[in-house]
């Protein structure tokens, strides 16, 4: 039997084994479009030392050279066919987490009942995965966390174990519970612990005093949800605000006191209205529990999101001023808070300066940008900008680690175009603009 055949034969999963049938070629698009399924690539590409293997192990996993994937505690395992059809069994290993690490990540799920309802619906919020960090619990590998073995001979990440961990990203995308599974438990047992832990709270709470439950205010909402099933139901959530209220009309017949200006409180009051609008309606979404809460911004932040609601000419004039801008300064910033909203508006007016290791991590991916043979234009770098020599375009790395494309325009340094997670993505964007 070929190596092909020894794990594709298993055709689903064993005790603490999962088996996944060979995903089809992917033609164009990102390999992860969830967060934590770029999270794992992100892993990946800062612990490969050869940025030539990660541009051929994206070429196998886009051609559809990976065949079946296992995956079981601490390892995946793949066969990985070469372009001349030779067969490599390629494994990537991952620390498991231990068992007192794993009380504790079980405690703290039971704990935050929608943790167990997002992973049920098959996410993994960033709130769970910052509230196990916080218990010293580290889900998502980090630097030099993913190891390689491969039958090829290689001692770091060749293309064929870097095939198999961008092909196990879009798994990760379907279901998060992969990457519970290779940290060591897989989804069954996890949610048998997780309902013996929810019975033996539920037991606890139906035995309480009476005496002594009548005194109490009330309880917490993660321990009247896990004890649902022996609970009246909730009252029914209030219906959603379908549109912000009307703002007053203050000019009226009465002047305006001295250095009121009419036209611009009418506009804060409309945008405070829509704001509370939206804050509304995302605290009545079912995703509410589980979202970080919104930044707060700073006072020349909050001027540019303003200005981003058109609010007319004199008003975007004082927010300009006061926010330290001229007007060509608000417009670019507003055209950035647009494409990316705080980070779209850092890149825009920051300078900064990556680490070494992050500066050649984005160097490398830079250079594999361009396919062999492909003409690549001169670029000068500085700092986070790598700037096209004798042209009008630029990449910038954000401190997000996206890529964002600029063009010169009127003497300034502009947004051409929204982030991307890989710098080619970014470069193609300026490059259409560039051909229309």
């Amino acid at each position: 039997m070929d190596l092909g055949q020894e794990y594709a034969d298993k055709g689903g999963s064993a005790a603490g084994e999962r088996t996944f049938a060979a995903l089809p070629a992917a033609r164009g698009g990102a390999f992860a479009r969830s967060w934590w399924g770029q999270a794992w690539l992100k892993a990946l590409e800062d612990t490969a030392l050869d940025g030539a293997q990660l541009k051929l192990g994206r070429r196998h996993a886009r051609a559809g050279a990976v065949g079946a994937v296992t995956v079981r505690p601490g390892r995946i395992t793949a066969v990985v066919q070469d372009r001349d059809h030779t067969r490599h069994r390629s494994d990537v290993l991952l620390p498991q987490v231990g068992a007192a690490d794993w009380d504790r990540f079980l405690d703290m799920v039971a704990d935050r009942a929608g943790h167990i309802a997002a992973l049920l619906d098959r996410d993994m919020p960033p709130v769970l995965v910052e509230d196990a960090a916080a218990a010293g619990i580290e889900l998502l590998p980090g630097i030099g966390d993913l190891e390689s073995e491969c039958s090829c001979g290689a001692w770091d990440h060749c293309a064929h174990s870097t095939a198999l961990c961008y092909q196990l990203a879009r798994l990760l995308d379907q279901d998060p519970f992969v990457l519970l599974l290779l940290r060591g438990r897989g989804e069954r047992e996890l949610l048998d612990e997780l309902q013996a832990r929810n019975a033996a709270r539920a037991e606890e709470a139906a035995g309480a005093d009476a005496a002594a439950e009548q005194l109490r205010p009330g309880v917490p909402a993660a321990e009247a949800y896990a004890a649902r099933d022996i609970l009246p139901p909730l009252p029914a959530a209030p219906p959603p605000v379908a549109a912000p209220g009307t703002p007053p009309v203050l000019g009226g017949g009465t002047p305006p006191a001295a250095g009121v200006a009419v036209d611009a409180l009418e506009f804060l009051i409309g945008d405070a209205a829509a704001r509370a609008q939206r804050l509304l309606a995302d605290a009545l979404s079912a995703w509410h529990p589980d979202d970080p809460p919104p930044p707060v911004l700073t006072p020349a932040q909050d001027a540019v999101r303003l200005a981003a609601g058109a609010p007319g000419e004199a008003i975007c004039a004082r927010l300009a001023a006061g926010s330290g801008r001229d007007a060509r300064g608000l417009a670019l910033a507003v055209r950035a808070w647009e494409l990316g909203g705080t980070a779209g508006l850092a890149v825009l007016e920051e300078d900064w300066t990556p680490a070494p290791g992050t500066l050649a991590r984005a160097t490398d991916r830079l250079a594999a940008a361009w396919e062999d043979g492909e003409p690549r234009p001169r670029l000068r770098a500085a700092g986070n900008r790598w700037t096209v020599v004798g042209g009008g375009a630029q990449l910038r790395y954000g401190q997000d680690g996206r890529w964002w494309p600029y063009r010169w325009e009127d003497g300034q340094w502009a947004p051409a175009g929204p982030a991307s997670d890989d710098p080619a993505g970014a470069w193609a964007g300026l490059t259409a603009e560039s051909a229309e």
